[in-house]
């Protein structure tokens, strides 16, 4: 069980996403990447509002959140943990991934691109070192 500080977290204030959305979606990738695993704690919602200069009910919100969707869960004295996993990993990356690539689809069919030459320019994408 690791213990994580709320320099975890990264909000981008001029983003079209609300701050909270932000939260949750940096916890799913997270916990999707395995950087949070089941039983880490989570910092509290003093400490990412402090660090962050958000207004505690903000985190609060996206802590809430995802202790309705199961992926966080409460526990007295302690504060916020990752919860048990309900679904496999590889299931929760496709999912965070599904929306991007819904993106370039549309953006490849605007553009009138051959579906092959698109997934050929994917699959070497994925090949490239960064």
């Amino acid at each position: 069980m690791a213990t994580h500080t709320a320099t975890l977290f990264s909000i981008a204030t001029g983003a079209s996403d609300p701050i909270y959305r932000q939260l949750i979606e940096q916890v799913r990738r997270l916990i999707a990447a395995a950087v949070l695993k089941p039983g880490d704690i989570l910092p509290s919602v003093r400490d990412v509002a402090l660090t962050l200069a958000v207004n505690p009910m903000t985190v609060s919100k996206a802590y809430n959140m995802l202790e309705t969707e199961g992926l966080l869960s409460r526990s007295r004295g302690i504060g916020m943990l990752v919860a048990e996993r309900q679904t496999p990993i590889r299931q929760d990356r496709e999912h965070l991934l599904r929306p991007t690539l819904e993106r370039a689809a549309a953006e490849a069919r605007q553009l009138e691109l051959d579906p092959e030459a698109v997934i050929t320019l994917f699959a070497k994408i994925l090949k490239e070192q960064k």
